[in-house]
């Protein structure tokens, strides 16, 4: 499969999220086993990395500063500001949306050094900040540009018209949002947007934060700190029935000769050229299946059966009310509860 654009350089379909190192679903991984993940990422041809300033509070980005600053030259790396750790008055350290273009110069300068770096080749507004008009946000990523902090500006979690107005005062090289046969919400108005404005689109959770692949997550020994425990997807009204719809895609996977992950991946790179996927993982062998995917040929009448097996609404809410209320991407009409 060849390269897709992205920002400032084409880079593989397939790229690498940096979000499981230290973040969401599991323990952190020990530091060795990041560097051994990143550095093969790297001789698999994988020439997209992707982190944030939230991950970890930090540990992300310091890790991938760490071990990938010495081969700066071989991939595109993208990070995120806008929604970082912020430490409180009584010491604790909490997560903050913060948009102003203060806080973003800030950010931005505290990635530079957490990376390693003199440049970030695409950096994201992690979230749009409802309390700042977002031509103020991405006018401080301008500047950014113009002072040669970053190459390239990105959005994550935005709607249609978000991203219209923020493209009317900086060209925007990407959005980022949860994308997957499970997950498809960017159907409705930014992925076409994308497409008709010459940005592209970054599917991250495109295995469907586990669901779509050859072992699903059992929501019963999720991590204290899992963020999945607050996703109604994989709650009891609705994780019996995603279940049983599951069991026809892993079908499909045999049907094609590949991993149920692949199939996934392959779903998502299917839906256009300007699409490019960011599977996150901890496992060596997970990053190679992963990677093996643009080696693969899966016919257009078998993607068509995925796309058919998952309407959009079929899943259940993606998010909480409350964390619904922080991204800005458009929703489908609420469904009711499934039945039991």
């Amino acid at each position: 499969m060849k390269p897709r654009p992205l920002g400032p350089r084409p880079v593989a379909p397939i790229g690498l999220g940096c979000m499981n190192f230290c973040w969401a679903y599991r323990p952190p991984l020990p530091e060795a086993e990041v560097g051994r993940l990143l550095l093969e990422a790297l001789d698999l041809g994988v020439d997209h990395i992707d982190t944030a300033a939230l991950y970890g509070f930090g540990i992300s980005e310091t890790l991938v500063g760490r071990y990938l600053a010495p081969h700066r030259s071989r991939f595109l790396l993208a990070s995120k500001g806008g929604l970082a750790g912020e430490t409180f008055p009584d010491g604790v350290v909490r997560r903050v949306i913060d948009g102003r273009p203060e806080t973003l110069r800030r950010h931005v300068e505290a990635s530079l050094q957490r990376l390693r770096t003199d440049v970030i080749d695409l950096y994201y507004l992690h979230r749009y900040d409802r309390r700042v008009p977002i031509e103020e946000s991405v006018g401080a990523l301008a500047d950014a540009v113009r002072a040669g902090h970053i190459r390239a500006i990105g959005l994550s979690e935005v709607s249609a018209a978000t991203l219209e107005r923020a493209h009317a005062v900086h060209p925007i090289a990407a959005v980022q949002s949860e994308y997957s046969a499970w997950s498809r919400n960017v159907e409705i108005g930014v992925l076409d947007a994308c497409r008709r404005l010459g940005a592209a689109f970054v599917a991250f959770s495109p295995v469907a934060r586990g669901y779509l692949t050859g072992t699903p997550p059992d929501p019963a020994t999720f991590d204290a700190k899992d963020i999945r425990r607050a996703m109604p997807r994989f709650g009891a009204d609705w994780w019996p029935r995603n279940l049983e719809r599951r069991a026809a895609f892993v079908a499909l996977a045999e049907e094609a000769g590949c991993s149920p992950a692949q199939l996934a991946l392959a779903w998502v790179l299917a839906q256009g050229p300007h699409v490019v996927a960011v599977p996150g993982t901890a496992s060596i062998a997970h990053l190679r299946e992963n990677a093996a995917t643009t080696r693969l040929q899966v016919s257009p009448a078998l993607l068509a059966r995925v796309t058919a097996l998952f309407p959009p609404d079929v899943a259940g809410p993606r998010y909480s009310d409350a964390t619904q209320r922080e991204i800005d991407t458009e929703q489908f009409p609420a469904p009711g509860a499934a039945v039991a």
